[in-house]
């Protein structure tokens, strides 16, 4: 969980500095750039979700199974 908290830290600066620059700038390849960073950030956590939730649900109530 602490890699996953600073990977958010990490791309919430990202993010601000892209919005900075294309304030400062008007380039619109910032805004592309942050937006590909939100998408990479959802799929990432959705795939983290996955993950918890298999291992929270599926592979505990395997055990009891056995």
């Amino acid at each position: 969980m602490l890699i996953l908290r600073l990977y958010l830290i990490l791309v919430a600066l990202i993010l601000v500095l892209a919005g900075g620059m294309y304030i400062f700038t008007r380039n619109r390849r910032y805004l592309k750039f942050a937006w590909q960073t939100v998408r990479f950030t959802l799929l990432l956590i959705i795939v983290f979700g996955l993950l918890f939730v298999l291992e929270r649900y599926v592979l505990v109530a395997w055990k009891v199974f056995l």
